[in-house]
């Protein structure tokens, strides 16, 4: 299992309703809005690397009102 924390950018006033709309996805462990440079933060995690990026790219990011993400892959060093 793969895990990662996404880091979200939104149009401004749509975090709550991005926020809302990533926790209903597949996938998706946890989703909170946030203060400082980003606006939501999402846990995530899928079976493999591959679908971890399926998941970002083709669900994720295709949330109206969302503008950038950037992923943060969890290692367990």
């Amino acid at each position: 299992m793969v895990q990662a924390y996404i880091l979200i950018q939104t149009e401004v006033g749509k975090s709550a309703s991005v926020t809302e709309a990533i926790s209903g996805i597949s996938g998706v462990t946890a989703a909170e809005d946030v203060t400082g440079p980003y606006d939501c933060i999402a846990r995530i995690e899928a079976e493999s690397v591959d679908d971890l990026g399926k998941l970002v790219i083709a669900r994720i990011q295709e949330v109206p009102g969302i503008t950038r993400t950037l992923t943060c892959t969890v290692v367990h060093v």
